[in-house]
């Protein structure tokens, strides 16, 4: 390998782990965000608990688009933090998706952000790719701007005892961004934490089942579906709670 090469790998490397593509053409992709720090310049290690966080979203994603071409990758960071105006992991979403177009073309994205990772999801929706976003426990400080995109189904789903990131935050934001044109859903986990650790299989399923129906290679939980399709000045959907048995969620639409 040329040290051009080498370069251009370990930028790659940098940017976006993207998982082997399936045979045929591809029909989408899910992006994976893991969370990361208010401040912090270090680079995260390559299998840090961030990462580690993410890997069971990332099979239980894989299960659920089993037989659609539907690849996933993992978005990372150069820095930990978020650091302040420098927005560094949404300028690093930003470039994940610019060289996923690259190497895919325009295929629709599902981004999946946990904690920071739920913030650089919501602020880099707007980029031409995405189609939907589901953020995790996300950070949502009142500075930030709602989105307001039309085309762009959003889904928050936030644990009722987190205690890292606010839940009232990402409820402000869904209000927000709902009024300004966007589609949003608000999922609440009774008894969940912001580690996902507790419940974690109901996480799990149910950050699958949306976003395989954002996608739209499966159909969306029904509870999710009519959230969605509410109007500006709704309050509905925003504070679905989601029950306490597992087997009984995600129902289907």
């Amino acid at each position: 390998m040329t040290a051009g090469a080498a370069g251009a790998a370990r930028e790659e490397h940098r940017w976006l782990v993207l998982d082997t593509p399936p045979p045929g053409p591809v029909r989408g992709a899910v992006l994976l965000l893991p969370g990361g720090r208010a401040d912090g310049h270090s680079r995260p290690a390559r299998l840090g608990p961030t990462v580690l966080r993410m890997l069971p979203f990332r099979s239980a994603i894989r299960s659920a688009t089993a037989g659609h071409t539907v690849v996933t990758g993992i978005v990372r960071y150069r820095h930990r933090g978020w650091n302040g105006r420098h927005e560094d992991p949404l300028r690093d979403t930003e470039a994940a998706l610019d060289r996923l177009a690259g190497r895919l073309g325009p295929v629709p994205v599902v981004l999946v952000g946990h904690s920071m990772g739920g913030r650089a999801a919501l602020r880099a929706a707007g980029h031409p790719a995405v189609r939907g976003v589901v953020a995790l426990a996300p950070w949502c400080p009142p500075q930030d701007p709602a989105p307001a995109l039309p085309g762009v189904r959003t889904v928050i789903v936030h644990a009722d005892r987190d205690r890292v990131t606010d839940p009232a935050g990402s409820a402000a934001l869904a209000a927000r961004a709902r009024r300004a044109g966007t589609p949003v859903c608000r999922l609440l986990l009774p008894g969940g934490d912001h580690a996902m650790l507790r419940r974690a299989g109901t996480w799990h399923r149910t950050t699958a089942a949306v976003a395989a129906g954002l996608l739209g290679t499966a159909p969306l939980p029904a509870p999710v579906a009519h959230a969605l399709a509410e109007g500006p000045d709704s309050p509905h959907g925003l504070a679905l709670t989601l029950p306490r048995r597992a087997t009984r969620w995600p129902p289907r639409a």
